[in-house]
């Protein structure tokens, strides 16, 4: 017998086989389950923008500061000649 057709026989056989029970409960636990889920995903959405927006305020607080498009002073200053 091939690969496909033992899978196919065993498949049969459990469809043909009693079901097992189900608990009543069930459907309730699945639905709080999904709700924790969700509201997880929702704080960790909410705690990443809020990381976000905290990262692009505290580089532009830097920037204002800093400057860094400015060209820095030289140190030294160029040889006077011609005097």
């Amino acid at each position: 017998m091939s690969g496909p057709d033992r899978k196919e026989d065993e498949v049969r056989r459990m469809l043909e086989t009693r079901h097992p029970p189900v608990p009543a409960d069930l459907a309730e636990r699945a639905a709080e389950h999904g709700t924790r889920l969700l509201r997880r995903h929702r704080a960790l959405r909410r705690a990443a923008w809020l990381l976000l927006v905290a990262a692009a305020i505290a580089f532009a607080i830097w920037a204002v500061a800093a400057e860094p498009w400015v060209t820095p002073p030289t140190k030294t200053t160029p040889p006077l000649e011609g005097w």
